[in-house]
């Protein structure tokens, strides 16, 4: 079977858009690796659980898949389509690891002329320690994911493995629960099956009930488990909705939970407006109802980034990574 490749002109415009890209897999610089080579601030996930934001390297196999077309995201969503990813075409893990590690490398390799780059840490840069399956698309699409934390997970400098899920594949929810990355999101957006389908857009016709099985599959991985709650201003976020997110956190029984704002930036701009974007006070407003309404407790937060940190009472294990 012929290998599965991004569309050429697709693969341009992720170019030309700072993507490094193989195969139907891409790697990006995020703006907080960014700012902490220069040494003016840091990613979230480093003041929550201690990774090294300069050694992050978010990349996705599935760059442009995705079985949702979610109102808030900021990706080239409008270059992204939905197929079914076969194994007898796809890239292997080694050979996805080995070619973006090269295409991070190109995207990193300007930084020590600019002046203003933590040498000490622009070398370390290039041997990442920690792997945010996250980028683009949905990772759980990507067939071989499993041998790809395995993969990753072996390799001598690797301290953790992210990923991040928006739960529509419960099928590899379970096979990835028998070989986890170091830390998995489940991406909760909305409270209820009515705002599931106007603000993530499922392909899958049983989208909510796909989401609602794999949130169970969730609440029994033995790894370290994470629910991000997107919130949405005028959408998702109103006060009558925190014993629905309630439920669902009972029934996912997470480690941890973050409430964190919508962001206007990239190509939501085209789908929402900057009224949407919640400020942080209205964040820890929130996460307060959800703390009173579960088992949860606020331990961090993080305001430039608008996201609050909540620990599970009952289930509590050591914050930051080893």
């Amino acid at each position: 079977m012929t290998r599965l490749r991004i569309d050429p002109k697709i693969e341009k415009h992720l170019r030309k858009a700072k993507y490094g890209v193989f195969g139907h897999s891409a790697v990006q610089i995020c703006a907080w690796t960014k700012k902490s080579l220069h040494d003016e601030g840091f990613c979230y996930k480093q003041k929550f659980y201690g990774i090294d934001t300069h050694r992050c390297m978010e990349f996705s196999p599935s760059a442009v898949f995705c079985e949702q077309n979610c109102i808030f995201c900021w990706r080239p969503m409008e270059f992204m389509k939905f197929r079914k990813m076969e194994a007898d075409e796809v890239d292997n893990p080694k050979e996805i690891y080995e070619r973006l590690i090269e295409e991070r490398k190109k995207l990193l390799s300007g930084f020590p002329g600019d002046g203003k780059t933590n040498p000490s840490k622009f070398r370390e840069s290039l041997k990442p320690n920690q792997f945010a399956i996250s980028l683009s698309g949905e990772p759980t699409l990507y067939p071989k994911l499993p041998e790809l934390v395995r993969f990753l997970r072996n390799l001598p400098e690797t301290r953790s493995v992210f990923i991040v899920t928006n739960g529509q594949e419960p099928g590899m929810m379970e096979r990835i629960s028998k070989s986890p990355p170091t830390q998995i999101y489940l991406s909760v957006n909305a409270p209820n099956k009515d705002l599931f389908s106007r603000i993530n857009r499922p392909v899958y016709k049983d989208g909510w009930g796909r989401f609602l099985k794999s949130l169970e599959i969730f609440g029994r991985m033995k790894t370290r488990r994470v629910l991000r709650l997107t919130m949405i201003r005028g959408m998702n976020m109103d006060s009558s909705f925190v014993k629905d997110y309630a439920g669902l956190i009972k029934k996912g029984n997470p480690h941890f939970i973050e409430v964190k704002a919508y962001m206007w930036i990239g190509f939501s701009r085209k789908r929402l407006k900057e009224e949407n974007m919640p400020l942080h006070k209205e964040i820890r407003a929130f996460a307060e109802r959800i703390e009173k309404a579960t088992d949860f407790e606020i331990v961090d937060e993080k305001e430039d980034s608008r996201v609050v940190l909540l620990e599970n009472k009952n289930d509590r294990i050591e914050r930051f990574i080893k």
